[in-house]
């Protein structure tokens, strides 16, 4: 074998470790901004059951390893379905929600327990060779839900269908401290003694409550949630969310239980609630810790924010341009300038990092701005972020008394015409930019009256 036959292997190596060190690295400002913080995941019977259990267990691992309080909310309604269907009993549903007879509830406990014995068995391994080894995860439990009875509903008797009345968070929080992973049934003890049934959903809805936690997490049978076209809405509003509900956009027999449990959540001081899809192999990994993520995030408030550059920054901003800078969309700026030129940005943040920048340079004497250094990480070019950018400087610009704004551009021409911009020639800048102007660049000149 000569030297060029391996080649393409070495090639292909070097890319491939690439990949893996630009990963790590993005995913580096996820792992600091996650320890410590309380996520809760609920997952119905189906996960614990399925091809993919296995795998979830290795995510929970990892996501414990880096120092996530993990509370997990397992569900059981397939497992109870073929218990009662042993037993030669039958189901009975009002409201998405199981009428639980006694002799149904002999089926809850007999399933529950059998799939939690389950769900700590696959949290509980440590073989060599995979993503377990090596680790011990100290699964704890116990009766930290008091509940309550259902009732009577639209003259139907729940029987021995459960609310949650009270979440002892503070022993959930006690036993996060110890580092252990918390494992919770959803059944319920009253103070009489009484045991009652409870879903899945609305017990992991209240203990995130309770726990102030940073995330609630669903694992459900669709992507998430999807628009009219069928595309992934990647975050929404909790308004946003429950005017879909209501009008029964998309909905599958999951998101109709989950949803209006994740939009009371994060109104009730939840800081995130993610949908994501159950088959997904990696999903909670994929969701947390790439930017794109792969489920429907829901918050309270528009995930993307704008607000006004600080010093601060500068050093996200010169990351996130130079990409731009290099291939020669925009033209390069030193730390030093951006530096001093800082109060002319404005910024978007999605979660917390910075996606997308404009600035704006006014020249007041002849009441005219530039909207200049406009850049999305690619990722977010479909978010709508140049409008809202757009929009911002519009706004500085009339608060100022500008009249007209313009751009200089080399590949964005066809976005600024479907704006209202209109191209110029290079007389119609103001003096002193007119001055500046750089003949070699070639850029295109638009402008629009404000």
């Amino acid at each position: 074998m000569n030297s060029s036959d391996t080649a393409p292997a070495a090639v292909q190596g070097d890319y491939l470790s690439q990949r893996f060190v630009a990963w790590v690295r993005a995913a580096a400002p996820y792992i600091h901004a996650f320890r410590g913080k309380t996520f809760v995941l609920g997952f119905g019977g189906e996960v614990a059951a399925g091809h993919l259990a296995q795998t979830l267990a290795y995510d929970c691992n990892l996501l414990a390893a880096l120092g996530v309080r993990l509370v997990l909310v397992h569900g059981a309604r397939p497992q109870i379905e073929a218990e009662l269907l042993r037993r030669g009993l039958t189901s009975q549903y009002y409201k998405g929600l199981r009428v639980t007879d006694a002799a149904a509830l002999e089926c809850v406990k007999a399933a529950m327990a059998v799939t939690r014995i389950e769900v700590e068995a696959l949290l509980s391994q440590g073989l060599p060779n995979t993503p377990m080894a090596g680790s011990f995860m100290r699964v704890t439990g116990g009766n930290f839900i008091t509940a309550k009875p259902v009732g009577v509903v639209d003259g139907v008797d729940y029987g021995f269908t459960g609310a949650v009345r009270k979440v002892i968070a503070e022993e959930i929080a006690a036993d996060l401290d110890q580092q252990n992973v918390v494992l919770m049934s959803p059944l319920g003890v009253s103070p009489a003694g009484e045991i009652f049934n409870m879903s899945m959903e609305a017990v992991a809805e209240a203990v995130a409550i309770a726990l102030n936690a940073e995330k609630l997490i669903y694992l459900c049978d669709a992507p998430g949630l999807l628009d009219l076209k069928g595309a992934l809405i990647e975050a929404i509003t909790a308004d946003d969310a429950e005017a879909k509900l209501l009008a029964g956009e998309g909905m599958t027999e999951d998101l109709d239980l989950y949803l209006p449990c994740a939009i009371r959540a994060v109104r009730q001081g939840v800081g995130r609630a993610h949908l994501i899809d159950r088959d997904k192999d990696g999903g909670v990994l994929l969701e947390f810790f790439t930017p794109q993520g792969v489920g429907t995030v829901l918050t309270r408030d528009p995930l993307f924010r704008l607000r006004e550059a600080t010093v601060e920054d500068v050093g996200a901003l010169g990351s996130m341009i130079a990409p731009m800078e290099a291939d020669g969309t925009l033209v390069r700026r030193s730390r030093e300038r951006l530096e001093q030129e800082v109060e002319r940005f404005t910024v978007v943040e999605y979660d917390g990092l910075l996606v997308g920048c404009a600035a704006l340079y006014p020249f007041i004497d002849e009441r005219a701005a530039e909207m200049a250094c406009v850049a999305v990480v690619p990722q977010y070019r479909r978010a709508g972020l140049g409008e809202m950018l757009l929009g911002r400087m519009e706004s500085r610009a009339r608060a100022l008394g500008v009249e007209r704004l313009f751009v200089l551009t080399t590949r964005t021409a066809d976005w600024f015409r479907e704006r209202g911009f209109r191209e110029a020639p290079p007389e119609d800048l103001p003096r002193q930019k007119r001055e500046m102007y750089d003949v070699s660049r070639r850029s295109k000149i638009f402008m629009k009256a404000l």
